[in-house]
């Protein structure tokens, strides 16, 4: 019997689909909740109940199934003078999984990791050359599950002013800091929607850009686990 054909969908290309405010009535998160000592004091005394409000992409791609495979990003938040800003890196076209995407720094877990905490800090060294004795591991965020198959811990590390930043030229395009009073602030959040056989779906994007150049376009799984955060951070 011949093989069944391949189910071929067309590219998503998040950025030419429609946006919509996804502000949903919150509010910016004050600026005293994002200095660094009260972000400790977050991670140290969690609130026992928060809206988690995305755990996964909500579909697996054609050819994705079986068990999840584990992997672990970090989510880097840096002091400088100006106000704490987070990370991200714009991987490169050529890998094979979400090129092109902005991401945390992070992949898929190594046989001998220690746990979720090492994975988060040797892929953030490999890919950006983050030392990580340079990085205070306060937490983690809940788990998020990616539409290629992966079972992702977000590992939040408050970095050193001090960190020199290397990015790997095989897996990182650019490296950039993004305001963390923006990603926290829900009016400079979007929410798309798409049809996948049908099935309606939707995911938030974040676009920022410093005035002069194309946005970088934050968007997915990157930007789920923001919006989870900012939730985290707002609980009572």
């Amino acid at each position: 019997m011949p093989d069944a054909p391949t189910l071929i969908r067309p590219v998503l290309d998040p950025t030419a689909l429609p946006a919509e405010p996804a502000d949903d009535g919150l509010l910016a998160l004050p600026p005293e909740k994002l200095l660094l000592p009260a972000l400790r004091q977050r991670f140290y005394y969690p609130p026992v109940d928060w809206h988690v409000e995305q755990q996964s992409d909500r579909v697996l791609l054609p050819g994705v199934g079986g068990e999840l495979r584990p992997a672990s990003v970090l989510v880097p938040i840096i002091d400088r003078p100006g106000g704490p800003v987070v990370l991200l890196t714009l991987r490169t076209t050529h890998l094979r999984q979400h090129s092109g995407q902005v991401a945390f720094p992070g992949g898929r877990a190594d046989a001998q990791d220690r746990d979720v905490i090492h994975t988060a800090l040797r892929e953030a060294e490999e890919e950006v050359g983050l030392d990580p004795a340079l990085v205070e591991v306060v937490g983690r965020m809940p788990e998020y599950i990616t539409a290629t198959g992966f079972r992702v811990t977000p590992v939040v590390g408050l970095v050193s002013r001090e960190a020199v930043l290397v990015p790997h030229p095989g897996e990182v395009a650019a490296a950039f800091e993004v305001p963390l009073g923006f990603l926290m602030d829900p009016r400079n959040h979007q929410r798309h929607r798409y049809d996948i056989d049908g099935v309606n779906r939707s995911f938030f994007a974040m676009p920022w850009g410093p005035p002069g150049r194309e946005p970088y376009f934050i968007w997915g799984a990157t930007a789920a686990m923001l919006r989870n955060l900012y939730h985290f951070l707002r609980a009572d």
